[in-house]
């Protein structure tokens, strides 16, 4: 078995920002694994695809099949762009595709970017759907990082993720525990929206705003925060239980952005006041957020690290490109002690190109 890959890594997120690509080099050590990352890049959605992936679980069976290929065409294409200014071929595409439907209690979950389609369209073998042998084995199917935490940026005591939701892992009693833990960018995003905003930058309008402690309480209240173990987060809760009571409460947008990264904050200091050691690693388009930042550093009890921008930005597609290694390898790439699974698992299908 070979101890030196070369994979691109592609991940797109619950935010919508677009696809990252981190092409990276991984070594297997006689006691630790070590990676490079040799080029990483964003190939950024339209608005009309972000409208169509964000109305993925609305649309006929027919139109989510379609848009499964059409999606996978699209990644496909940015991947022949992105390598073309590359030296390095990769071994092979580890692609966490885009989330969509996800009731793991239900048994479902869904990651469409198709596989055969990037394959195919590629000419490179691509592994994939890294989620649904988890749920299958009676876990949350998420979150899928912590296994890259613990064997890549273990020299951290705890790693939090800020992307569409905020999500964290650490070890607890000898093992590495991890969980969603509450909505950030999707929620933050969808508020900015009403102001004809993207995002807010830096987190500018929420700073400016007041928050609002009924609105607080009742987001802190949600049955969600009260579970305990491993649970995930989907876009149906947020848009059937949070997002209700975002639009409910009589308040400006600013003092709603101000309140929403309280309670952020707070659920996240909460969070991560129940692992050990100092020193918490954040990444994700979140770490961007000045404001979230500083009030995660005045309300928790860890030292935050932000990292280097490549870092923030393409952790978690570095980590599925670590997946990918794992999976070629027939190693334990997803934990059930992280999950809720009946079992640890080497989870991910394999398209061979050609």
């Amino acid at each position: 078995m070979k101890n030196e890959y070369n994979v691109l890594g592609l991940m797109s997120g619950t935010s919508l920002d677009g696809l990252d690509m981190a092409l990276c080099r991984f070594e297997k050590l006689p006691e630790r694994w070590m990676y490079e990352v040799i080029a990483a890049e964003t190939h950024p959605y339209s608005g009309e695809l972000q409208s169509r992936l964000a109305k993925a679980t609305d649309i006929p069976a027919y139109d989510f099949v379609k848009l499964d290929v059409e999606l996978a065409a699209m990644m496909a294409a940015a991947v022949r762009a992105f390598l073309a200014k590359q030296t390095v071929r990769p071994d092979f595409l580890a692609s966490h595709g885009h989330t969509t439907f996800h009731q793991p209690a239900l048994g479902v979950t869904s990651q469409i970017g198709n596989g055969a389609t990037l394959a195919s369209h590629t000419g490179i073998t691509t592994v994939c759907d890294f989620r649904t042998r988890d749920v299958a084995l009676g876990g949350q199917g998420a979150p899928l990082v912590p296994i890259g935490d613990e064997l890549l940026f273990g020299h951290y005591d705890a790693c939090l993720n800020l992307g569409g939701f905020s999500n964290i892992s650490f070890r607890r009693a000898g093992r590495r525990v991890a969980f969603d833990v509450s909505p950030c960018n999707m929620a933050l995003n969808f508020l900015a929206r009403q102001l004809d905003m993207s995002f807010d930058r830096d987190g500018e309008t929420a700073r400016s705003g007041r928050v609002d402690r009924r609105l607080v309480e009742a987001l802190n209240a949600l049955d969600f925060y009260h579970r305990r173990g491993a649970k995930s987060l989907g876009r149906e809760w947020f848009d059937a239980v949070f997002r209700p009571c975002l639009e409910a409460a009589p308040l400006s947008v600013p003092d709603k952005l101000r309140t929403l990264t309280e309670h952020i904050a707070v659920q996240i200091a909460r969070a991560s006041d129940g692992t050990a050691g100092e020193t918490m690693l954040v990444t994700g388009g979140g770490a961007r957020n000045v404001f979230l930042t500083e009030r995660l550093r005045e309300l928790g009890s860890r030292t935050v690290v932000i990292p280097d921008m490549q870092t923030v930005d393409f952790k978690e597609a570095i980590i599925f490109a670590f997946l990918g290694v794992l999976r070629m390898r027939g190693e334990t790439n997803c934990l059930r002690d992280v999950t809720g699974a009946d079992a640890d698992s080497c989870a991910g299908a394999v398209y061979l190109a050609g």
